[in-house]
C-alpha cells in the first residue's frame, strides 16, 4: 500500500476490523491507524492488532482520512464530534448504509470532503466489492486515498451519480445474503434428497464457490456458461425449467432487489 497518511477509523465492528486487517496485510503501518470505539472490547481487539484505540472522537489525533464505520443509527451522534477533523482538511469516507453525502455534510460542515462507499461482507476475506461516490469538495488525491483503502479488501468501482447507490446496495451490499440463502437452500435440498448433512454442506458450498470462481475467470457471459452445461432434456434442463419458469428465480430476484433498493431510499429519507 502506497500510503494514505493518517487514518482514523470510527467504529471497530466486523467491517472496521476487516478493513484494518486488509490495510495491515497490504503493508500499512499500525502506527498510521487510530481507532475510536466506545466499547472496551472493540478497543481491546484493536490493541491486539497493535492499533491505538480511544473511546471518544474528541481525543483522537488529526487524520488525513476519517473512516465512518459506525452503524447508520449512530451516525447522527458521531458527526458533530467530527467537525474539528473536517476543519483540519480530512476527507470523510463513510460506509454507513443508507446515509447520504448531504447528511454527512450537514453533520460535519457544508464544505467538507466526503466519499460515500458501500462495501460488503466478503471484505472480511479480501474478496469484497465496494462502490464509491464523492462530493465535489473531495480532491483527486482524496478520492485516490479512499479508493486505496477499500481496494485493500476487494474490488472497487466509482459511481457518477449518488442515486445509483440504492441499486448498488440492493445488488452487492445485500447480495452476499442472497448467496448465503442459495447455499442454505441447496444444502437443505441435498438433505431432503437423502444425502448426509456433512456431504450436503460440502456439495452446496463447493458448488457455489466453484461456479462463482469459474464465472469470474471465464471470458463468456454467465448465460453462455449456463447454456454449455445444460444438455437438452437432461437433468440440468429439468431443474432450469422450474427455476426459469413463471414466478421463478429471475422474477424473485428482481422483486427482492427492488425491495432492497426501495428500503435503501427509505433509510436515506429517514
Amino acid at each position: 500500500m502506497s500510503g494514505a497518511g493518517k487514518v482514523l477509523l470510527i467504529g471497530f465492528g466486523s467491517m472496521g476490523q476487516a478493513l484494518v486487517r486488509g490495510w495491515l496485510a497490504e503493508g500499512r503501518a499500525a502506527s498510521a491507524i487510530e481507532v475510536v470505539d466506545a466499547l472496551p472490547a472493540a478497543r481491546a481487539a484493536a490493541a491486539e492488532l497493535g492499533i491505538a484505540a480511544r473511546g471518544e472522537v474528541g481525543t483522537a489525533a488529526a487524520a488525513d482520512v476519517v473512516v465512518l464505520a459506525v452503524k447508520p443509527n449512530q451516525l447522527k451522534d458521531v458527526l458533530p464530534q467530527c467537525a474539528a477533523l473536517a476543519r483540519s482538511g480530512a476527507v470523510f469516507l463513510s460506509i454507513a448504509a443508507g446515509k447520504t453525502i448531504g447528511e454527512i455534510e450537514r453533520g460535519v460542515g457544508p464544505k467538507s470532503a466526503v466519499v460515500r462507499a458501500m462495501p460488503n461482507t466478503p471484505a472480511a476475506i479480501g474478496r469484497g466489492m465496494a462502490a464509491l461516490v464523492a462530493n465535489p469538495a473531495a480532491t483527486k488525491r482524496q478520492r485516490e486515498l479512499c479508493a486505496e483503502l477499500l481496494a485493500a479488501v476487494g474490488a472497487i468501482a466509482w459511481l457518477d451519480d449518488e442515486r445509483d447507490m440504492d441499486a448498488v446496495t440492493a445488488i452487492s451490499g445485500s447480495g452476499p445474503a442472497y448467496v448465503f440463502l442459495l447455499v442454505e437452500c441447496l444444502e437443505q435440498a441435498a438433505i431432503d434428497l437423502g444425502l448426509p448433512t456433512a456431504l450436503a454442506k460440502q456439495l452446496a458450498l463447493e458448488t457455489v464457490a466453484g461456479a462463482a470462481a469459474y464465472a469470474a475467470a471465464a471470458d463468456e457471459p454467465p448465460a453462455e456458461l449456463r447454456r454449455r452445461v445444460t444438455s437438452p432434456n437432461g437433468t440440468t434442463q429439468a431443474a432450469l425449467d422450474v427455476l426459469m419458469g413463471e414466478h421463478g428465480m429471475r422474477e424473485l430476484l428482481a422483486r427482492a432487489t427492488r425491495a432492497a433498493a426501495e428500503r435503501s431510499r427509505e433509510l436515506a429519507r429517514a
